[in-house]
């Protein structure tokens, strides 16, 4: 820490007890009382200095010959004082980054100007401020914090601007231009060609570049309000939004302990977050409330400035310290712009509302979700393609939204055991969710299932209004199997899964025997144009045995489907002749599949005729076959 000596005498003074004495042999003539400190001093050495001793001991003389003075309003208390009257007696004394900012506003108040003295204490704090204090970073900010006290007399004499002007103008230049904060920090000298210089000799190496969050740190020690104040000054300049936002984050983190209650020793985005760092006595509740409010109106609304992990953070705080409806509100816009970054842990926030009603806040993840599907809407990443264009995977505009449906299918299984959850809440999220951003309804006919099992006094129609969420074309092989044996679903989806399961088969085997017949006749081509090499036929001979197996399972898979289909057709058939229904023919109609079977049939039948027709490849009659033709 830079200073400046003032000064030659050696130090005259002694304390005792409540009391500071001058031992210069002369008997003291005046007391100045400031708090609960008197000194013991001489008229002259102080009316010679200052303006205001000089009428107060005028005053106090003409009553008694030793005089009393108070000065209940100097700047700094009794310590500055006592710096303040050694001034006077030409007593050493050291100015310094700590201090210098008492002792300016002290000089002030007492007017000690020219006037009363060449070389008077205003003129020396101004010379060290300006000259010394305000050209470095770390006396800057040491400065700034002395002016906490003493707000009001600093602010009158633009020290605390200045001192913010300075940090701002420091934070906002590359450092690695000036060598600062690096030698400031007690780092390396450099050599003009900038390697790093160990007692004068160049070593050789080149020193490390200090990245933009070098200031981050210094700047958390400072009190709310300045703090506010610097990083105003700071976006007054043109600094980075991301940067403004890094300093934002370092600082809440500091003082908000909060945060880091669900976030693991091990967490995958530590890199993306700052380390907290060791602070003193913490805040009380409320001061922690005030805080987070000013984080939020400080905090630009912009994608990506900050983690998300960290926003989700900060809106679990407001929740538990009760901050302000917009305050939680612009949180929730904050996530809702970079959901799709979002992970699990990070939705499952517990309710913290006094009615409990659910474990888990379902209404603010709706509300986020809301926020993501309004600004994907603006941004134009809703398209008009479907799930039948095949492109939802591969469009780049829809990457985020695909992932947020896979988010909120995988938070609604989370959710769907607490008993609480009531089932118009589960429908509305898992409705909120575009169909087009769900390739697969895997997840989402994971999470009904789970909500089934936990909820089972449903009603029939409850339960298949709830079923009726998800697309049964949409559902994998695999989810198909599953939801054809699962006795939670109605009997009306079963029917639906196990037709469109058939309809998924058949379709792929008739593209299984189209790629078959493409690969003979381009086998053929190539045989009759280059003739085929050894390791060209050998791939083929593989590629043929792979459709050929893929082929025979598809056949066992149709013939196992269509004897449950026709074992469920007999129960359905009893059924109907229990209640005065029909056949199985009008059952069809009812769920309105005769048209689609139809169609069906159609189709493989053109597909039989294409292969016959080519004389390379005709279609086996197996077991399934035979039972589709009758």
């Amino acid at each position: 820490m830079a200073c400046m000596k003032l000064g030659s005498k050696t130090d005259a003074f002694q304390r005792q007890g409540q009391a500071w004495f001058c031992t210069t042999g002369l008997p003291s003539d005046v007391v100045v009382e400031v708090g609960e400190m008197s000194f013991h001093l001489h008229k002259f050495p102080l009316l010679s200095r200052s303006g205001v001793m000089e009428r107060l001991i005028a005053e106090a003389s003409d009553e008694e010959e030793k005089c009393s003075i108070c000065l209940p309003d100097i700047p700094g208390g009794a310590k500055t004082f006592e710096l303040v009257a050694k001034f006077c007696y030409g007593v050493k004394l050291e100015l310094t980054a700590s201090n210098v900012v008492y002792l300016r506003c002290a000089a002030e108040h007492l007017e000690m100007t020219e006037e009363y003295g060449e070389g008077n204490l205003i003129v020396q704090t101004e010379t060290f401020l300006n000259q010394v204090v305000l050209r470095n970073w770390k006396d800057s900010l040491r400065a700034l914090q002395t002016c906490d006290d003493i707000i009001s007399y600093a602010d009158e004499l633009n020290i605390t601007k200045r001192c913010i002007e300075s940090l701002a103008m420091k934070a906002s230049t590359d450092p690695n231009l000036f060598g600062w904060p690096m030698m400031e920090h007690g780092g390396p000298m450099q050599s003009p060609g900038g390697s790093v210089l160990w007692n004068g000799i160049s070593t050789g190496a080149k020193p490390k570049n200090t990245s933009s969050d070098w200031w981050y740190e210094d700047a958390s020690n400072l009190s709310l309000p300045l703090y506010k104040r610097l990083i105003s000054v700071m976006e007054s300049r043109g600094i980075r939004q991301e940067i403004i936002a890094g300093s934002l984050t370092f600082y809440a983190k500091r003082y908000l302990p909060g945060l880091y209650r669900r976030q693991g020793a091990n967490d995958s985005n530590s890199s993306t977050c700052l380390a907290p760092v060791a602070s003193g006595a913490p805040l009380s509740e409320e001061d922690q409330k005030i805080l987070l409010e000013e984080i939020d109106r400080l905090l630009p609304i912009q994608k990506g400035l900050v983690p998300t992990k960290f926003l989700f953070g900060l809106l679990r705080t407001a929740m538990i310290l009760r901050a302000s409806p917009s305050c939680i509100s612009n949180f929730e816009k904050r996530i809702g712009l970079q959901l799709d970054k979002a992970t699990l842990e990070d939705l499952l926030m517990p309710n913290f509302s006094y009615s409990m009603e659910t474990l888990y806040n379902v209404d603010c993840v709706q509300r986020i979700l809301e926020h993501f599907l309004a600004m994907d809407q603006i941004t134009g990443g809703a398209s008009t393609c479907s799930a039948d264009d095949g492109q939802i995977i591969g469009s780049p505009s829809l990457t985020p939204i695909t992932m947020v449906a896979k988010l909120i299918d995988g938070y609604l299984a989370e959710v769907a055991p607490d008993v609480n959850l009531k089932l118009p809440k589960f429908q509305a999220l898992a409705a909120s969710v575009p169909d087009y951003a769900r390739p697969l309804d895997d997840g989402l006919y994971r999470a009904i299932d789970i909500y089934l099992k936990s909820h089972p006094w449903l009603s029939e129609s409850d339960r298949e209004q709830l079923c009726r969420l998800m697309d049964c074309q949409k559902l994998s092989l695999e989810a198909c199997t599953h939801a054809a044996q699962n006795e939670r679903l109605p009997l009306r989806i079963v029917v639906q899964v196990l037709f469109f399961e058939q309809l998924q088969l058949r379709t792929s085997i008739a593209g299984c025997f189209l790629v078959s017949d493409n690969l003979d006749g381009s086998r053929q081509l190539r045989s009759g144009i280059t003739g085929s090499t050894e390791g060209g036929w050998a791939s083929a001979v593989r590629e043929n045995q792979v459709l050929k197996v893929g082929m025979d399972t598809m056949r066992m898979r149709v013939s196992e489907l269509e004897k449950e289909c026709s074992n469920m057709r007999q129960e359905i058939e009893k059924l109907g002749r229990v209640k005065g229904s029909s056949t199985w023919g009008n059952v069809s109609k009812k769920f309105g599949f005769k048209l689609k079977s139809q169609m069906c049939n159609a189709q493989e039948d053109s597909v039989s005729n294409q292969k016959n027709g080519s004389g390379k490849i005709e279609k086996p009659k197996g077991k399934a076959q035979e039972k589709h033709k009758s």
